[in-house]
C-alpha cells in the first residue's frame, strides 16, 4: 500500500505540473500568454469556475472582496473551461450549462470538500507476472483535521471476468433439503461447478475492492506506474461533466471539461453504472 500512497502523490504532483511554462536563468516562470490561459491544477478549475481567482491567476478572491464570485468573470472563466478541440460538447449545451451555474435566482458553485465528485485513475499493476491495467477510483473524506483520498472502487477485468453467475436452467443449485443430509453435498457442489457463485443469493455482488487488496498483500499484485486520470463530477444540479488534463500546444489546455451531459432523472445512476462497468 506504501507503493500506491506513493505513486498517488506522483499523480498529485502531476496534477500541479504547469503545461505551458519556461523558465528564465534565474528559475521564474516566463508568462508566455498561454501560461495564464491554462488551468494548469484541479484546484485552479474550481477557483476558476467559482471565480475566485484573477484572470491573470495571481490574486486570490476572498468573501468580501469586490471581484468574489463575480457573475461576468465566472462566464469568462467558465467560457474556457471546455475542451475546444476534442470534445463534442455544442455551444449550446455549453451556453444552457453556463446560464444554468450564473443564474441570479440559484447560482452553483464546486466545493472541493462537497463530495458527489471522484478521481478515475488508471494505474498499471504487474499482476502474476504480466503488467495489466487496473483503474482505480478514489474519493476525499475526512480525516483527523483535514481530508484524505481514498479507494473506493477497482476495475480489473481478471476480476470481473472471474465472475459469471450462470442464470435460469444453466444455474447449478443446492437442494432445499441439503439441511438432511448435513449440507455434505457441498462437496461435489464445490468440486463439480467451476462456478461457485452460482450459490450466492440473488443481487450478489463481488466485492472487488477485497479482492484488490487481498492480492496485494499476497503479492501476487505489484504496482507498477500511474498512467493517467480524470475525474467525474456530479456536484452541479441535474449535470455531470468529466475533468481530464490536456498537455498540448495553444491556449486551450491543463484541465479542462471534456464531457459534459444534461442529467433526466434515473441518469446518474446509468452514469455511475458506465464509469464503474457494472452490469
Amino acid at each position: 500500500m506504501r507503493l500506491i500512497l506513493l505513486s498517488l502523490t506522483t499523480l498529485f504532483i502531476s496534477i500541479i505540473s504547469a503545461p505551458g511554462q519556461s523558465f528564465d536563468s534565474s528559475g521564474r516562470v516566463i508568462d508566455d500568454g498561454r501560461f495564464a490561459a491554462a488551468t494548469k491544477q484541479v484546484n485552479q478549475f474550481f477557483r476558476r469556475f467559482n471565480a475566485e481567482e484573477s484572470k491573470e491567476g495571481d490574486i486570490r478572491y476572498n468573501p468580501g472582496d469586490e471581484n468574489y464570485r463575480d457573475k461576468a468573470l465566472r462566464r469568462s472563466f467558465i467560457n474556457i473551461l471546455f475542451d475546444n478541440e476534442t470534445s463534442d460538447i455544442s455551444n449550446e449545451l455549453k451556453r444552457e450549462f453556463i446560464a444554468h451555474v450564473v443564474s441570479d435566482t440559484y447560482p452553483q458553485y464546486l466545493n472541493f470538500h462537497g463530495g458527489e465528485w471522484f478521481a478515475e485513475v488508471n494505474t498499471v499493476f504487474n499482476y502474476n507476472g504480466r503488467k495489466q491495467d487496473v483503474i482505480l477510483f478514489l474519493k476525499l473524506q475526512p480525516q483527523g483535521l483535514g481530508y484524505e483520498w481514498v479507494i473506493e472502487n477497482v476495475n480489473f477485468p481478471p476480476f470481473s471476468d472471474a465472475f459469471n453467475k450462470p442464470e435460469g436452467d444453466d444455474k447449478k443449485f443446492l437442494h432445499p433439503l441439503s439441511h438432511e443430509l448435513g449440507f455434505m453435498n457441498l462437496k461435489k457442489a464445490m468440486l463439480d461447478n467451476p462456478r461457485p457463485e452460482s450459490y450466492t443469493p440473488d443481487g450478489f455482488q463481488p466485492d472487488y475492492l477485497t479482492l484488490f487488496l487481498f492480492e496485494i498483500k499476497s503479492n501476487r499484485m505489484k504496482f507498477e506506474t500511474v498512467k493517467d486520470t480524470k475525474f467525474h463530477f456530479f456536484q452541479i444540479d441535474k449535470w455531470y461533466f468529466e475533468l481530464t488534463q490536456f498537455n498540448r500546444p495553444g491556449f486551450n489546455t491543463g484541465w479542462l471539461i471534456a464531457n459534459l451531459l444534461k442529467l433526466e432523472e434515473g441518469d446518474k445512476e446509468i452514469i455511475l453504472n458506465y464509469i464503474y462497468d457494472r452490469n
